[in-house]
């Protein structure tokens, strides 16, 4: 195990790293990433044979289905990784943007600049492509990144690190400035998150147990979400096929992630329209529906839903469901139950969608579209780094722009303060 003493010279190295990225222009940065993208189409079949010892020993430990899909890679998925790397070399480089320009009365000239957090250690679970996600999002913004990707997963971040790190070397990117614990033993974390002054920030993304110990040790200051428990309101004033085709995609198209619905509240007004069609196909798509007795007496045979299955997040085909007397009453039940992720309302009535915009208080709320649109891809950042709960900072799916703090440079001609 790497202990106390080299984990703090590893991070006095990147920490020197960064200082050198900050000097290093765009273009070189974008061709680095541009490089990196080709750089994992040309070498997915080492990626994908390295995926699958990681796939095999999780199919041994008979995870969820859940957990494998996160996990597996395919051609397919590697060119979407590549895709984003590209996505990200293209966007606008946000560092050195002026936020505020202010003249003083005094003649001090006084703005506000984005300039890079610096370094940026991630700590995550399950899903490869967050490597490349990350790698990206930080060079883009100039930030220094520390990976460190959980046991299930070792084989295929390693890969994926070691191909894009071999093309940062080549492009003459400093050294150290992506870097990998390899290292699977836990204790690792406990001595990364006591490197205060070393490390900037710290992104957790993983199961809430995972984000809970994390934020609970760190010294350094955390971003992040402990669960996606997101509702979707179908309104009395809901064009119902179009509501229909929503739920279905929020739970179904990939349950496992943190934006997929784990809650279906429903107008009384439209219930007895709406849920026998619906929940046959949630049933054909293999989800297993638990509802109030309300639900229950349309939909005979169903589970009964528990007070605590309001709280869950599933990460599943399972699906909580609940009739409501209108838009106030589902607000209160987001709030109560709700985990300030994605939230929808589904319906034609403007009222209702303006009130439920405003009453709302989750990171991201939608009117008529699905849930599963929260991601830094979809919201054209390229990729994310992941998505924040918090109030302070960021908020929602974090891009390029959420990497980067600011600060103050201010221009002056001999004044003095009296």
């Amino acid at each position: 195990m790497m202990g106390k003493n080299n984990i703090k010279v590893m991070c006095e190295g990147v920490r020197a790293a960064s200082r050198k990225l900050a000097l290093v222009g765009k273009n070189k940065r974008d061709k680095a990433i541009i490089a990196m993208a080709n750089a994992l189409v040309k070498n997915a079949s080492y990626i994908i044979k390295e995926n699958e010892k990681d796939l095999k020993v999780a199919r041994e430990k008979k995870l969820s289905a859940a957990m494998i899909d996160r996990l597996m890679l395919n051609d397919a998925r590697i060119r979407s990784m590549a895709g984003s790397l590209v996505k990200i070399a293209k966007l606008k480089d946000p560092v050195g943007d002026i936020m505020e320009k202010v003249k003083r009365p005094n003649g001090l000239l006084i703005k506000k600049v984005r300039v890079p957090i610096g370094v940026i250690l991630v700590i995550y679970e399950s899903r490869p492509n967050v490597t490349s996600d990350c790698i990206g999002l930080c060079l883009k913004s100039s930030n220094a990144v520390i990976l460190r990707g959980g046991s299930e997963a070792i084989n295929s971040n390693i890969a994926i690190f070691d191909i894009l790190n071999r093309e940062a070397l080549r492009s003459d990117l400093p050294r150290g400035v992506i870097s990998m614990i390899m290292d699977t033993d836990r204790r690792i974390v406990d001595h990364l998150l006591a490197q205060e002054g070393l490390i900037d920030l710290v992104m957790p993304r993983g199961g809430e147990s995972l984000i809970k110990e994390v934020t609970r040790k760190s010294r350094i200051p955390v971003i992040k979400h402990y669960k996606g428990v997101c509702h979707t309101y179908v309104d009395a004033g809901a064009n119902l096929k179009m509501a229909e085709d929503i739920c279905f995609n929020a739970k179904v198209q990939r349950p496992g992630v943190c934006n997929a619905m784990e809650t279906m509240l429903v107008s009384h007004k439209v219930a007895k329209a709406f849920l026998p069609s619906m929940i046959r196909r949630f049933n054909k798509a293999g989800v297993q529906i638990r509802g109030t007795s309300q639900v229950r007496r349309i939909a005979p045979g169903i589970k009964l839903a528990r007070e605590e299955d309001w709280y869950t997040e599933y990460l599943g085909l399972i699906l909580s469901v609940r009739i409501v007397k209108d838009v106030d009453e589902a607000i209160e039940h987001i709030m109560k139950y709700g985990s300030y992720h994605s939230d929808a309302i589904v319906t034609e009535n403007k009222r209702n969608a303006m009130k439920f915009l405003n009453e709302v208080d989750s990171a991201c709320v939608y009117v008529n579209a699905s849930t599963r649109f929260t991601d830094g891809g979809e919201f054209g950042k390229g990729a994310e780094i992941g998505v924040s709960t918090d109030k302070i900072h960021a908020r929602g799916p974090m891009g390029l722009e959420e990497l980067t703090s600011y600060k103050y440079i201010i221009l002056g001609n001999g004044q003095v303060r009296e």
